[in-house]
């Protein structure tokens, strides 16, 4: 395993897997960093619906046009959360989504697993597909696998703004 912030530094974007399952234990490892993630007022409006059946995941893809790498995924969680229409509620639901998410790529990032977000569009294929209530939503998915390309590792040459660019000491 990696050293937390060598996992923050080599998780990257990852849409092409090799057709290789996740072991169960790290695939819980990983639910678990959702689970256990930060949440306003710790109340946890999260559901996390894990796919692994590759039938399943080919239909899971198609819920957005940017979705294809969830075919080849080797599991596919789908983040799922109450419906609201106060605005308040789903700006905080959507920030603890966001940590949520990135604990999650995290801990996949140091098991030298894979990952990639993808956004829903079709919420009534994705609601067949999953079956969730109605009166919860899923706005956005976790595509899970082992890198085709390149391992998991920290990034040397990363295309990020530089810090001095981003950080700015106490004003702009």
């Amino acid at each position: 395993m990696m050293q937390t912030f060598d996992a923050i530094r080599a998780r990257r974007a990852v849409r092409l897997y090799q057709d290789r399952p996740i072991p169960q234990e790290d695939l819980e490892r990983i639910l678990e960093a959702g689970r256990r993630a930060p949440s306003s007022v710790n109340q946890q409006r999260w559901d996390f619906v894990v796919v692994t059946g590759r039938d399943r995941l080919k239909q899971l893809s198609r819920v957005w046009r940017g979705g294809r790498h969830v075919a080849g995924s080797a599991a596919t969680v789908a983040l799922v959360t109450p419906l609201v229409d106060d605005p308040d509620a789903r700006e905080s639901i959507g920030f603890d989504l966001g940590q949520a998410a990135m604990s999650m790529m995290i801990a996949a990032a140091d098991l030298g697993i894979g990952s990639a977000h993808s956004a829903v569009r079709d919420k009534d294929l994705c609601r067949r597909l999953l079956k969730y209530p109605q009166d919860r939503t899923c706005d956005y998915l976790i595509a899970l696998g082992y890198p085709d390309d390149r391992p998991i590792k920290p990034l040397r040459n990363h295309k990020r703004r530089s810090f001095d660019d981003v950080v700015h000491k106490g004003s702009w």
